[in-house]
Parts: structure tokens; C-alpha cells; sequence
């Protein structure tokens, strides 16, 4: 069956409850999804939230003159904006001002006039084939960057593994990657540079690429082998890719890993501490000749591996704080599910500029004596 088209929002900013109500239904009666706030401020927390289409301000307001909710609002929403005025004077001021609104209207108004300027302003936005090429393109890219994400959960006996992904909306290069070998677990977490297709298809290289090496016993040279392999394909693009590769021995807890250039893997203890695992050179691709050294980190029972993307890390001021951060998150976690889906909360969609990417490897607690 052919998915349904997203419903349009609106959020209405208005005080006098009178006034709301009707706007309310008047958008609701056109399809829209309406939410409503009392205030300047709240009603811009909302715009934040609901990311609607359309958006009615009222000029007075008991908090923020609606002229500064509107450059406010014009500072990270592109909706449609219709400001209402009880003031002919001031409609008169409105309409000589460049504030950001798209339209005015004065009141008392009529709910078929309201409509008329609703459905002008939306038949205004008719996409352009340029528009149209970047969204087809986009749509193509997340389908391509989804496609690489295991399909489905590893299970490896004495560990509780788990990962969560979101895309942003222009779509970048990130990526994981795992699958069960004899001894344990392999696992890929990559962040191609660049946006859309092109890191979309950076990524796919990627993956394939460390799934070919995935036999070969010595990391060093396997992923020495790779990189070679990567750096080929990226020289023509001018890119370069963040990698964390590891291998997990279950029956020993230890995770051998090569860093490159990624930074945003964690050992999070039992106990409650965290230890950043050192990158171990810089990004493949980014200079000829650059070597990774392996190095080591083993699992206590209750001790996980936590990897993050920059996603995570943008959030916050330092990476201090992001390990603290992913600390308090992570610890005391029941499950490995649970810890990535707190971690990925520290980066909510409405704000995160970047895809985010979470895999959480933890070594089940040592179940206690009868």
C-alpha cells in the first residue's frame, strides 16, 4: 500500500483563550495537527518541539512582544507565519516592517479569510525541481545508510549487546556494524565525512571493505589492509572516515580495538567510572602512510564498551563533558538497549545537527552466589 503523506502542523500563540479555540479549529477543520501556547516564550519551545508548517502569532502577548517571538522563531524555523493584530495601527506599522512573517490579519477576522491566506501561502511552496532532485537524493542516501546497519540483534553468550541510530536530516556518514565469529563478536563504528549520497556511499565502501578482513586473525595487519584498501577509494573524493574496528573474546572480556581518529569509545566500569580509550592516529584517508596501532582493553563482568558519534559529542562543551556526561547516562543501566537509548537521549532530534550513533557492548554481571 502507498505510505500516507505527513500530516501538516500548526502551533497557535495566542492569549485570549477565545481566540485560540477558534484558530484551533479553524486549522483543524483545513487537516492540520494543532498544538497552542498562552505566551511568547513557551509558544517558541513549542515551535521547537512540534516543528510545524504554519505558525499563528499574536502581535500582544503577556510576556515577549510578538515581533521578537517572530525574529526568535525566524532563527531556526522556516514555517509559515501569519501575525494577528487587534490594532488596525499597528497592522499598518506590521506590514513596513521586515520581521520574518509571511502575512498579517487583522481582527476581528473571518474564518474564511483566514483559510484564503493559509492556502495562498502554501500554494506559494510548490517545490522546485532543484528541490525536488535534493529530496529524491536525500530519500536515496538514508535508504542506502539504513541498509548498512545490522538487520538484526547479535546474540553472544555472557554479553548484552545493542545499538541506535537516528539520521539528521541532510543525512551523514555514520554507520555500525557487527556479527558473531568464534571467539565472539566483531564490530565496525564508522563516520564517513561529508553529508547525502556521497558519504552515504563512502560509508557502504567502508563496511564492505572491513567485512572482507573479517577472517584474518592478526588486527594490525588486517586493518592495515583495509585502510589501504578505504584510503584508495577516498583519494578521488577528498574524504576521510573516523573508524573504531574491535574484537571482542568473550570467554577472556578483552576488546581489541584500533582507533582511527573516532575518540568517542568509552570502557564504562561496574563501579561507576569511565575511561576514554585513546584514538590511536588520525582518520583513514586523511594522510598518506599513517599506521594504527592495536591496543587492548578487557571487560570486567558489569563493565561496558560504550561507542559514541560526534552527534553525542556536539552537544557539549568538551569532551570532558561528554565523558561524564555518557557516564551518568550508561551506569546502572539494566540493559545495553536501555544504555543506548539514554545516551542517544543527551542529543535530542530537534537539536542534534548531526546523526547519532550509539553501540553499547556489556559484559553481563557475574550472577550472585545461592
Amino acid at each position: 500500500m502507498p505510505s500516507m503523506p505527513e500530516p501538516r502542523r500548526a502551533v497557535v500563540i495566542e492569549d485570549d483563550p477565545d481566540i485560540r479555540g477558534l484558530l484551533v479549529r479553524i486549522l483543524a477543520k483545513q487537516g492540520f495537527e494543532v498544538t497552542h501556547a498562552e505566551a511568547g516564550l513557551p509558544g517558541v519551545e513549542e515551535v521547537r518541539r512540534a516543528k510545524p508548517d504554519l505558525i499563528t502569532l499574536d502581535v500582544n502577548l503577556p510576556d515577549v512582544d510578538g515581533l521578537e517571538v517572530c525574529k526568535l522563531l525566524r532563527e531556526f524555523s522556516d514555517a509559515f507565519i501569519v501575525m494577528l493584530t487587534a490594532r488596525a495601527d499597528e497592522l499598518d506599522k506590521l506590514t513596513g516592517l521586515d520581521n520574518g512573517a509571511d502575512d498579517y490579519i487583522s481582527k476581528p477576522f473571518s474564518p474564511r479569510e483566514l483559510q484564503s491566506r493559509i492556502n495562498a501561502l502554501f500554494r506559494r511552496r510548490q517545490p522546485s525541481a532543484a528541490d525536488t532532485a535534493v529530496a529524491s537524493e536525500l530519500e536515496r542516501a538514508t535508504e542506502v545508510q539504513q541498509s548498512l546497519l545490522p538487520q538484526e540483534d547479535v546474540r553472544v553468550d555472557g554479553y548484552d549487546v545493542a545499538g541506535v541510530f537516528r539520521p539528521s536530516r541532510s543525512v551523514g556518514g555514520d554507520f555500525y556494524d557487527w556479527y558473531r565469529t568464534p571467539e565472539g563478536l566483531h564490530l565496525t563504528f564508522a563516520d564517513a565525512m561529508g553529508k547525502g549520497m556521497g558519504a552515504a556511499l563512502i560509508a557502504a565502501t567502508v563496511r564492505a571493505v572491513m567485512r572482507s578482513t573479517g577472517q584474518r586473525q592478526d588486527l594490525d595487519a588486517a586493518f592495515a589492509s583495509a585502510s589501504t584498501t578505504i584510503a584508495a577509494d577516498l583519494d578521488s573524493s577528498n574524504s576521510f572516515v573516523t573508524l573504531f574496528h574491535a574484537r571482542l573474546d568473550a570467554a577472556s572480556g578483552v576488546v581489541s580495538y584500533v582507533d582511527a581518529g573516532h575518540g568517542l569509545a568509552l570502557h564504562v566500569t561496574a563501579e561507576g567510572s569511565a575511561h576514554r580509550l585513546p584514538s590511536g592516529g588520525p582518520p583513514v584517508g586523511a594522510w598518506a602512510g599513517s599506521a594504527w596501532p592495536q591496543s587492548a582493553v578487557g571487560l570486567a563482568p558489569g563493565d561496558s564498551l560504550v561507542v559514541a558519534s560526534d552527534g553525542v559529542l556536539d552537544v557539549f562543551d568538551s569532551v570532558e563533558q561528554f565523558t561524564e556526561a555518557v557516564l551518568a547516562a550508561a551506569h546502572g543501566q539494566v540493559s545495553a538497549q536501555s544504555a543506548s537509548d539514554a545516551i542517544m537521549a543527551l542529543a535530542p532530534a530537534e537539536t542534534a545537527e548531526d546523526d547519532v550513533t550509539v553501540v553499547v557492548v556489556r559484559r553481563l554481571p557475574e550472577p550472585a552466589p545461592a
